[in-house]
């Protein structure tokens, strides 16, 4: 257990890796209840490997499911940018969003120690992605273009090498998936008119936003129980008939008491 914590990144882009090669041919092959099953096997996944990671991890990751959930709901049911390919939204697609947060997590660990290289590599590639969607690739993809400016511009900003592990992750499980057909994009973004790729070229920058809502909402929220913490541990006012003596042995607030605020991830 200790060396599968030691090597905990490599084990999880490992596990990510086997489960989205595998999980999405046996997609291909199943219906309604299979998709289910499917589905029930990837939060037994996902479970197992946020078992292994420390609580802020696994706070992140579900918060991270919790808004890519609405997302999926509007951005493939609501608005029908992209399709799945029963028309529905699989069961293992929510728990898939914590198994992509935490890949991309998890290269970002690995290479901690060549984060510029991290950052670079992943803005040269939206960079071709998106200029090749405007100008030699097959389909045209103006609204991937737009995506990846966007994206490029959240790697600019924050530098932030886990939205960038995210991107990189991102980008083989989109190309995979629309390979085998799990889902679909359509060729125009409805209701605005842009072409886009299947899939598009600033894909990704969607799985971003996923992230830096649910990440601005775990620090949000850690902020305010830190707060509501120090409020709680404010130290009480001694009467002044108290004796010296029972000064002495007035029980302490101790600082291990007080609730820990959720640290903002270091990635």
């Amino acid at each position: 257990m200790r060396l599968v914590r030691r090597r905990l990144p490599l084990v999880t882009l490992v596990t990510v890796a086997a489960w989205t090669l595998g999980g999405l041919v046996v997609d291909q092959r199943v219906g309604h209840r299979g998709q289910f099953l499917l589905g029930v096997f990837t939060v037994g996944v996902l479970a197992s490997l946020l078992a292994l990671h420390p609580r802020r991890v696994r706070i992140q990751t579900l918060a991270v499911v919790a808004v890519a959930t609405i997302g999926e709901v509007i951005g493939s049911l609501i608005w029908g940018l992209y399709v799945y390919r029963l028309d529905n939204l699989p069961a293992f697609v929510p728990p898939g969003h914590g198994l992509v947060y935490l890949a991309g997590l998890s290269l970002a660990t690995l290479l901690a120690q060549r984060t510029d290289g991290l950052l670079l590599a992943a803005g040269i590639v939206a960079a071709a992605w998106g200029i090749a969607g405007v100008t030699v690739l097959p389909a045209s993809d103006v609204s991937g273009t737009i995506g990846c400016a966007f994206l490029l511009g959240v790697l600019v900003w924050t530098r932030r090498p886990v939205y960038a592990g995210v991107f990189m992750v991102v980008v083989g499980l989109e190309l995979y998936g629309t390979a085998v057909g799990t889902w679909s994009w359509e060729p125009v973004v409805p209701g605005l008119g842009l072409s886009q790729g299947n899939p598009p070229s600033g894909v990704a920058s969607g799985y971003v936003v996923f992230d830096v809502v649910a990440l601005t909402v775990v620090a949000w929220l850690g902020a305010l129980q830190s707060r509501r913490g120090a409020r709680s541990a404010a130290p009480t006012t001694v009467p002044a008939r108290m004796s010296s003596r029972a000064e002495s042995t007035f029980p302490q607030a101790s600082q291990s008491r007080n609730p820990r605020a959720l640290p903002s991830p270091s990635t």
